[in-house]
């Protein structure tokens, strides 16, 4: 066995390769960035060596430079994780003549499978069942536009070096082909370096199968069963499950021995993934591609099967060969990832970025894989995942309920994440019962984002919180020093929120039976809101709790609930169970709209770089049209016009670098 490894990564896996290392008596070496010095995974390994700037193609994607640190310190073996070099064929080949062991397949192997086309020719060949489509070298529109028409729309149009959904398009009709063709065209450069695509039959129910296998380098090769990741955004995974509910026995007997085949066919070392689409109407699997790497989702086949994946990698890497053979691979229960992620799912999963200023993961009831901690920033460089959920069960069920409990008790403030959303998708019915496709979160949107309104639960929770918060540093109980003059009368305290966007006026007065709450909707504000009507005074009562050091635990029109808070952003952020809400207590004295964005204008919602100007100043465009895009996080991002209007200016031109916030375009609304 190696004495010391290199990691060579970031992030929750370079913290879970070096927790396996540790425990195997491996000695491990941490890489980072200038935006990483004081990163958990830094700090999770016996040494640690500065590789280069923030950005990926200034450190982590920077082969010379983790060689160095190999050398530097005596690491026999580089572990590289997944993204960034994992995947790199001519990485492969460099440490293999620096004399360094990649702890992954041959760079043959990286080779044949990293491009989309030639692994499905090779697939082809080894009977393993594929997808109809194109992969020939001619790249010309016109002959994508003649293959679409052969194969039948929707078609999906995939970078042939791509990977992680980037460089993906779904084309329903021959008249979106082209553009669709030359916006990802644009992605894969950015993200791979390469432009060129085939094109599939796209399968408009399908599900997202995979088999994690792994191979010896000798031509034996083991599978570690399936898994299901079929519910996806953006074509990237979001919740994963092993085994795949729902699938016929037969089928699934076929899908693992193609997954073997697969990795016999390029006499696959290491541990891997052959992805596969399962069409259920025709009862059919589909090669889709093969990740030559550990998988993200890799944890849910390590619950059903007991072993530990890294130490496998390391194993076979040090030349021992397979742990175990088939028959001695067995799989009990079930179990559920979740990635938790710094986005905005309300803004179509838009990535977020910001410092997590509450961080709250539930240790104690799932088992938590994440590089971050409460107080680290989360930068537009790299994947803005937080933490993986892992859960599990003996059985779906009670493998799921797990998941929602673990949900609910998650916790994050300073910037958005898709907890919430996570939690609506566990509890949706269809995915409780297995129902599940690539297409799960258009299908369900209704359920996944329910129009979210305050309830007198979170006024109240709000009112103590803000009250708690003004009279923390008074020393006194705050139900004894509510403000306000009061000769003969109840005490009170007044206090301005923003409730649905509009300013409100909220009253508390202490009486015998706990807190009665009026809130009084500001006229004003609300008139300035064409078509909506003004509301009428809301009015509850609350009981609040007997000790402010329990939480707030409160009584509310006769319903004992607990409210967790957070300050968020300049808000408060209140919890009750895996629902939050951002309250906001605007300053009366500067105006009370002051807290709303001009409408004329757009903003750069994260750090990027401005790629396309789809209209120039004195256009009409329609509501909808994109007016710029704007690439951050590895990913394009549209720009569109909030309504009918006119082009006043562009405040950048393309090949421009923005910053969160910066105004992008002036827009003016048609007469």
């Amino acid at each position: 066995m190696f004495k010391k490894i290199l990691i060579a990564n970031r992030g929750e896996i370079a913290v879970r390769v070096a927790r396996t290392a540790r425990r195997m008596g491996v000695a491990t070496v941490a890489v980072y960035s200038d935006a990483d010095k004081n990163a958990p995974h830094v700090r999770a390994c016996d040494e640690a060596v500065h590789i280069g700037l923030a950005p990926a193609a200034e450190s982590y994607l920077r082969s010379e430079k983790i060689i160095d640190a190999c050398k530097k310190t005596g690491a026999e073996a580089v572990h590289p994780g997944y993204g960034f070099l994992s995947e790199n064929a001519g990485f492969a080949d460099a440490l293999d003549k620096a004399g360094i062991v990649f702890i992954g397949p041959t760079s043959e192997t990286i080779n044949a499978m990293g491009s989309k086309s030639a692994a499905k020719d090779l697939m082809e060949a080894a009977n393993v069942p594929t997808t109809p489509g194109y992969q020939g070298e001619d790249q010309s529109v016109d002959t994508f536009k003649k293959e679409a028409k052969r194969i039948g729309y929707p078609v999906l149009l995939k970078a042939t070096a791509g990977g992680g959904g980037k460089g993906m398009r779904m084309v329903a009709a021959e008249a979106d082909l082209e553009d669709a063709l030359k916006s990802a065209q644009r992605e894969a450069i950015s993200a791979f370096g390469d432009d060129r695509f085939l094109i599939e039959k796209y399968v408009t129910r399908a599900r997202h199968v995979e088999v994690q296998i792994f191979g010896d380098g000798k031509g034996e090769v083991v599978h570690m069963y399936e898994r299901d990741c079929s519910v996806q955004r953006r074509h990237q995974k979001v919740i994963e499950e092993a085994p795949a509910p729902n699938m016929p026995a037969a089928t699934r007997a076929k899908l693992l021995q193609a997954g073997v085949d697969a990795g016999k066919a390029v006499n696959y070392r290491g541990a891997g993934t052959v992805e596969f689409l399962y069409d259920e109407d025709a009862d059919a699997v589909y090669f889709m591609e093969m990740n030559t790497r550990l998988q993200v989702e890799h944890p849910v086949s390590e619950m059903i099967t007991g072993l530990d994946f890294v130490e496998w990698q390391l194993r076979i890497a040090a030349g021992e060969g397979l742990p175990l053979a088939q028959s001695e691979i067995t799989e009990r229960g079930h179990a559920f990832e979740s990635r938790l992620y710094a986005e905005n799912p309300a803004q179509n999963f838009a990535p977020s970025i910001g410092t997590l200023t509450t961080l709250k993961l539930p240790h104690e009831t799932a088992r938590i894989d994440s590089g971050v901690e409460q107080d680290q920033e989360i930068t537009p460089y790299y994947d803005p995942m937080i933490a993986k959920v892992i859960t599990y069960g003996a059985t779906r069920e009670e493998a799921l309920g797990a998941m929602r409990s673990a949900l609910t008790q998650t916790r994050v403030a300073g910037l958005e994440t898709n907890a919430q959303f996570l939690h609506a998708l566990a509890a949706e019915d269809d995915f409780i019962s297995g129902d599940v496709s690539t297409r799960f979160i258009e299908e369900h949107e209704a359920s996944l984002f329910p129009e979210q309104k305050l309830d007198n639960r979170v006024l109240a929770a709000a009112l103590l919180a803000r009250h708690l918060d003004a009279r923390k540093d008074s020393g006194a109980d705050p139900w004894e020093a509510l403000t306000g003059f009061r000769l003969n009368r109840p005490q009170k305290a007044v206090y301005w929120l923003t409730m649905n966007g509009d300013a409100a006026l909220a009253t508390l007065n202490n009486s015998k039976n706990g807190v009665d709450v009026t809130i009084e909707p500001d006229a004003a504000a609300a008139a300035r809101r064409e078509g909506r009507e003004l509301q009428a005074p809301i009015k509850f009562s609350f009981t609040p709790p007997s000790n402010i050091a329990d939480g707030l635990r409160l009584t509310v029109d006769g319903e004992t609930f607990v409210a967790e808070t957070a300050e968020h952003n300049g808000k408060i952020r209140i919890w009750i169970g895996a629902d939050h809400w951002d309250v906001e207590y605007p300053d009366p004295f500067s105006g009370l709209s002051a807290h709303h964005s001009s409408e004329g204008s757009l903003t750069a919602p994260m750090p990027g770089v401005i790629t396309v100007l789809s209209a120039k100043p004195g256009d009409t465009v329609e509501a909808g049209k994109p007016l710029l895009i704007m690439e951050a996080m590895k990913m394009e991002h549209a720009i569109k016009a909030p309504f009918d209007g006119v082009v006043k200016a562009y405040k950048f031109s393309a090949g421009d670098q923005v910053k969160d916030g910066d105004l992008l375009v002036e827009f003016e609304e048609s007469a």
